[in-house]
């Protein structure tokens, strides 16, 4: 085989296989973000001390995780009969991010939303199955909603 030959074969190659790399990461920015290891914990308050909701995710996005929008909903509620949207999670409150490997470069990070309960909460809020909503935006806008990541009930 000559030496032209080779060259041209080599550089077919690494063009192949470059525009495959290229096309793979291009594949992955368009990707939603994903949640995983979802789970809620409501703690009921009583007159001698406050109760609340702890919602726990892992929030993978390969372009960087932005926000995640989290509302807890009665089952028995408004959107009972009109279905929540994502739309309707514009203005709600974000979950805390964190990347737990230290860098800014994770595709994952675990987010966490707090919302403390007091004796008065619980008398206003409606008893039975309460769902949490979730709306995940990564860093090259592409979003996951979600209606009912996690449901927990109110006694």
């Amino acid at each position: 085989m000559s030496r032209r030959t080779v060259v041209l074969s080599a550089l077919t190659a690494a063009l192949l296989v470059g525009g495959a790399g290229a096309f793979a990461v291009a594949r992955t920015a368009d990707e939603p973000p994903v949640l995983s290891e979802s789970g809620v914990r409501y703690t009921a308050p009583t007159a001698k001390r406050d109760g609340g909701l702890v919602f726990v995710t892992d929030v993978t996005a390969s372009s960087g995780v932005k926000s995640l929008k989290v509302l807890a909903w009665p089952e028995d509620g408004p959107f009972s009969k009109d279905e929540l949207t994502a739309a309707d999670m514009a203005e709600v409150e974000s979950a805390d991010c964190v990347d737990t490997e230290g860098g800014t470069d994770s595709d994952t990070v675990v987010c966490t939303y707090d919302a403390p309960m007091t004796a008065k909460d619980l008398a206003e809020s409606p008893r039975g199955t309460w769902h949490v909503a979730t709306l995940a935006t990564a860093e090259d806008g592409t979003t996951t909603f979600a209606d009912r990541t996690a449901t927990f009930t109110v006694k």
